[in-house]
């Protein structure tokens, strides 16, 4: 109902304002996507506007990621549950009564983003009649939006007249303040933003439901026009394609005996383990996905004028993943060994689950291209980000790197306590798991309690725990009850702040440092 939209979308706008304004984003996040979703369905609704079958789907990241993000406090888990959970809602909206996006191509993706983008700034402007008023006869009512559309245009022209008149007369400023303070509207600039924002969440919902009823129907069809078309021969993709696979192939054998056949073949080279690993493992990853950009490129651009053309290419493009395969395999056990040697961070356990994900890809890949679906290409891509995003949530990067340190000391290696004080609240129900095992030697159980007392010092205080509702954090709540639960133990390790970095003393004597660098590899 569209005499509904206007005051449903003010109220989220409102509601947005009330639950972030000056708040950590918390519970508020899956809360107000709820509320939008309900809003948004119930308004359409009514004018049997329901979203195709397949669009159903969307809703599952959109709800399940929206949740996580509550769960987990590691950056990048964080962002990806942000960022997964806003494009589902986007790409709902975009596509709200068809099911083209699951076959859609790359540039039918950016096509639908920027109609979508286009049709939620114009459509709240738009004089015509809409998919939401074909059941219902004019009204008085209607003359308000051209009254709301001047007052939307007029009310940033006279906020920038109004601070600069403010700024030139004393008089002026004086009168002006004492008619705010007489509104009791607080900090008047403070007023002023919380009413832009508002505004702008109004804004943004009102035309997404607006594109969704009459827009999100109409068939996007540019895989029909091809910017390129095939221009290159077989010969010579042909030729591309074995060149490169020469060059693998050559990698791969001395991979194989210099690498994979042991620590022995390297040191005969006079490298160490270690520092044959610390090389490369990056660089073969560029490699893998450059291999991927190539076979998609030449896949585009190669004329596939008879069946065995097409074989041809077939067969060496699985001969060039199959050897991207073995070098992917090379870089994951390359960084397997870098971890043994200087230990577990946040880049090097992003750069293990990518490479897993990375060579389902390439399979993927493969598959798609040798039953003919190409077409399928921007849709595994997103099941792949997907099946990543999911990965680390499930994984709980923090706390696996906990673990993963905790288990390398105790076969001798040096323990970075400052380097996991750094951590999220992701870590510290792992951390103080581990703390309570009597089977942990001492003097690691020592560490781990340094690292505890050093997390409570930099990033716990009461200011936390009496945060509003909004900002509540499952992550942050666990951590809090387990640093509640060891305080007594904890209050033996003393805290110096009285330089950087701030030093704690465990009960035996030693002193640890707590900058918390978690952020570098």
């Amino acid at each position: 109902m569209k005499k509904y939209l206007l005051p449903v979308s003010l109220a989220l706008g409102c509601t947005f304002n009330f639950l972030f304004w000056n708040k950590d984003p918390g519970i508020s996040f899956p809360l107000f996507i709820n509320l939008c979703l309900v809003s948004g369905y119930a308004l359409l609704a009514p004018f049997e506007k329901k979203p195709a079958k397949t669009n159903y789907l969307l809703l599952i990241p959109a709800l399940f990621f929206s949740i996580m993000f509550v769960v987990r406090r590691e950056p990048l888990t964080s962002f990806l549950n942000f960022a997964v959970t806003l494009f589902s809602m986007a790409l709902l909206a975009a596509t709200y009564l068809n099911t083209q996006w699951t076959r859609f191509t790359l540039v039918e993706y950016v096509g639908a983003f920027f109609n979508f983008v286009g049709g939620v700034i114009s459509l709240p402007w738009m004089h015509r009649k809409t998919h939401m008023d074909e059941n219902r006869p004019e009204s008085g009512g209607r003359k308000i939006i051209p009254i709301l559309r001047g007052i939307g245009i007029a009310l940033p022209v006279w906020l920038v007249f109004t601070a600069l008149l403010y700024s030139a007369d004393l008089v002026f400023a004086h009168r002006m303040d004492a008619f705010l303070l007489s509104l009791k509207l607080g900090d008047p600039a403070e007023f002023t933003m919380r009413l832009i924002l508002t505004l702008f969440v109004a804004y943004v919902f009102y035309g997404a439901v607006l594109y969704a009823a009459d827009r999100s129907g109409n068939p996007i069809n540019l895989q029909k026009k091809r910017v390129f078309p095939p221009f290159l021969e077989i010969t010579e993709a042909g030729i591309v394609l074995a060149g490169v696979i020469l060059v693998f192939s050559l990698f791969v054998i001395i991979q194989f005996q210099y690498f994979f056949s042991g620590q022995a073949n390297i040191n005969i080279e006079g490298f160490t383990y270690s520092e044959y690993a610390r090389r490369g493992f990056g660089e073969l990853v560029v490699v893998a996905v450059l291999s991927i950009v190539l076979i998609k490129s030449l896949n585009s651009f190669t004329k596939k004028e008879s069946p065995h053309s097409q074989r041809i290419l077939r067969v060496l493009n699985v001969a060039l993943v199959a050897l991207v395969l073995v070098i992917l395999a090379s870089a994951f056990q390359r960084l397997g060994l870098y971890e043994s040697a200087y230990g577990f961070t946040r880049l090097r356990t992003y750069s293990h689950v990518f490479m897993v994900w990375l060579g389902i890809y390439m399979v993927a890949i493969v598959v798609m291209e040798i039953f003919q679906h190409a077409e399928l290409f921007a849709t595994t891509t997103l099941v792949m980000i997907l099946g990543f995003s999911l990965t680390i949530n499930f994984l709980n990067i923090d706390g696996f790197i906990v673990t993963k340190n905790i288990y390398r000391s105790m076969r001798g290696e040096p323990f970075d306590s400052s380097y996991l004080a750094g951590l999220s609240s992701d870590a510290v129900p792992v951390m103080a798991e581990h703390f309570n095992d009597p089977a942990l030697p001492a003097k690691l159980r020592e560490d781990v309690g340094a690292s505890l007392a050093c997390f409570k010092e930099l990033s716990f205080n009461e200011s936390l725990e009496k945060q509003p509702w909004p900002s509540f954090h499952f992550s942050d709540r666990a951590a809090i009850a387990e640093l509640t639960k060891l305080s007594e133990e904890l209050s033996a390790y003393k805290i110096s702040d009285e330089a950087w970095p701030i030093v704690v003393k465990s009960p035996s004597g030693f002193e640890y440092p707590c900058p918390g660098y978690a952020g570098i590899d």
